[in-house]
């Protein structure tokens, strides 16, 4: 085989295995059992699973995925929360279907240090999730190329913010929505009519992409949007 050599340390990594489907985790199962570096101390489906797993067998790493029974929605991240709370030498290895920024930023909000972030399509390869396992348990971090395109550009979002497709006159009405004005306040503020009024705020549903909801959630939703990009670039507008 050609590239760099490794040698697989004197004791294996002790690892515990979190995913709740079930194909995909017997496939991840029988790839680190392909490893002298691992020894698959448990597998499990679902969060309180892994708990009790971790309990149990005290591993050096957890390999992941985010979401999972009983909620299917962010227990890989919970676990890694509490491991960094309670068993800080534990590495985790997160497995995620998508390159999602906010499940990334959330995994490495109080550190990177004994973490990674991978995709799902990625862990076939066997010496790359060997690979993640090594690195979170001596400490390092391991992010996915892919999930750092996608912080990128979530970096770079308010750029393309959809308040950039307002005029200036839609501008000017959200700005007054965003202080609490209800339609007559703010054709008087604006010296417009009523019409006029309810046309802008249409066409700024619209952009902002709230068409489909309720008008008192679009109202606040519009202002919040307004506010949170004000707040951020520092406008004075």
């Amino acid at each position: 085989m050609s590239g760099t050599l490794t040698y697989p340390r004197a004791v294996p990594f002790r690892v515990v295995l979190a995913e709740d489907n079930y194909l995909l985790r017997e496939g991840l199962a029988q790839l680190l059992g392909m490893s002298d570096e691992v020894e698959l101390v448990a597998v499990c489906g679902d969060l309180p699973q892994l708990e009790q797993a971790i309990a149990e067998t005290e591993p050096d790493v957890v390999v992941t995925d985010i979401r999972m029974p009983p909620t299917g929605t962010d227990e890989g991240l919970r676990a890694a929360d509490r491991l960094r709370r309670e068993r800080p030498r534990v590495g985790v290895v997160v497995l995620s279907q998508y390159a999602e920024p906010e499940y990334a930023l959330g995994l490495l909000r109080d550190g990177a240090a004994g973490r990674a972030y991978l995709l799902k399509e990625r862990v076939s390869d066997v010496h790359q999730l060997v690979g993640a396992i090594r690195e979170v348990a001596r400490g390092g971090s391991v992010i996915d190329p892919a999930v750092v395109e996608a912080l990128v550009a979530a970096r770079s979002a308010p750029r393309d913010s959809p308040l950039r497709e307002l005029t200036p006159r839609e501008g000017e009405v959200l700005s007054q929505m965003a202080q609490g004005r209800n339609n007559a306040g703010i054709a008087a503020a604006l010296s417009l009519t009523d019409r006029a009024v309810e046309k802008h705020i249409n066409a700024i549903f619209s952009k902002l992409g709230l068409s489909e909801q309720p008008d008192t959630h679009r109202r606040v939703k519009a202002a919040l949007v307004y506010l949170a990009e004000r707040g951020a670039t520092g406008s004075s507008e």
